[in-house]
């Protein structure tokens, strides 16, 4: 697992990551969520051993990243895919990966075929791949040591639809076999998709953590129904708090109760889901939002797409 203790990071008089603490259990994809300059990347990189914090410390399986054998036989981490030796090809780069870790040499090819390399996308030199190709090279040297955790920082940055639903799928599969992954990135709705926890920064602060249907069911459950008076009866007799939102009826309960009372009053639903036309990128907004001080922007606002804090 990854175990983070009230990491904290100063410059000078300026504090980028205070008291930060969270964990990341085996089996699960932890989705670190934050805004340009919340600390994210600093935080990342103080957990992989490139930036040593002012105080607090991370573990990684129990140890921190400069202490283990062989890091990258335990942890595969992928913070910047343009840090790669660009006068290389594709293969040379994990060929020399794979002679530092004393992995053999067989997989490298294997590496290259799990992220969709092929022969001649290994032949050529990385100056010349796009930067979707560079992610996948930054994956395949991550995954090259078969590592059991994973610290991936906007890893989908650059890589097509069909790439980031193929990226979505090598992720579950890894947690599932029981690794542990902890992923940052603006894409939120694939956070969604495949995150089991979030973890949301700003500030340099810790806003808000946990399991993800628990943080996306806190705002409570928007329900509409043609008969908007008859449903909001029975959410009543049901004992569930009821006010009126602008697009339906919001109640504070999860989706389970608010179903369930409609189903016993033989009420059918014409929409039921967590609250907040944006999912998880409406709580992200509002989170962040009230660290800054400031007011929830809109839900369809252009999104940060990367760390101006390193």
């Amino acid at each position: 697992m990854i175990e983070v203790a009230q990491l904290t990071k100063r410059y000078g008089r300026h504090t980028a990551v205070a008291d930060v603490s969270f964990r990341c259990e085996p089996g699960t994809v932890t989705g670190f969520l934050g805004p340009n300059g919340a600390g994210k990347s600093t935080t990342m990189r103080m957990i992989c051993g490139l930036t040593p914090p002012t105080a607090g410390s991370a573990t990684i399986t129990g140890q921190p990243y400069r202490q283990l054998p062989n890091p990258g036989r335990t942890v595969g981490v992928l913070l910047d895919a343009s840090a790669q030796h660009a006068g290389r090809t594709g293969r040379e780069v994990l060929t020399v990966a794979a002679a530092t870790m004393g992995v053999h040499q067989r997989m490298v090819g294997e590496a290259l075929d799990r992220v969709g390399l092929n022969a001649v996308a290994a032949k050529r030199r990385v100056r010349a791949y796009s930067l979707g190709m560079r992610q996948r090279l930054g994956l395949a040297h991550a995954l090259l040591g078969d590592p059991r955790v994973l610290v991936l920082d906007e890893p989908a940055n650059g890589l097509d639809p069909e790439g980031i639903f193929w990226m979505r799928g090598l992720l579950r599969d890894f947690a599932d076999r029981g690794g542990t992954v902890l992923l940052s990135s603006h894409l939120l709705r694939e956070v969604e998709a495949v995150a089991d926890r979030l973890v949301v920064i700003g500030g340099g602060r810790i806003v808000s953590q946990g399991d993800k249907d628990e943080l996306l069911a806190g705002g409570g459950t928007l329900v509409r129904a043609r008969d908007r008076a008859a449903l909001r009866g029975a959410l009543q007799r049901a004992g569930l708090p009821v006010s009126d939102g602008t697009e339906g009826l919001l109640v504070h309960a999860d989706s389970e109760a608010v179903g369930l009372a409609a189903a016993t009053a033989g009420i059918a639903l014409t929409e039921l889901r967590p609250a907040g036309a944006g999912g998880l990128e409406q709580l992200f907004l509002t989170l962040t939002a009230e660290a800054n001080g400031s007011r929830p922007a809109a839900a369809n606002i252009s999104l940060p797409t990367e760390e101006a804090v390193r």
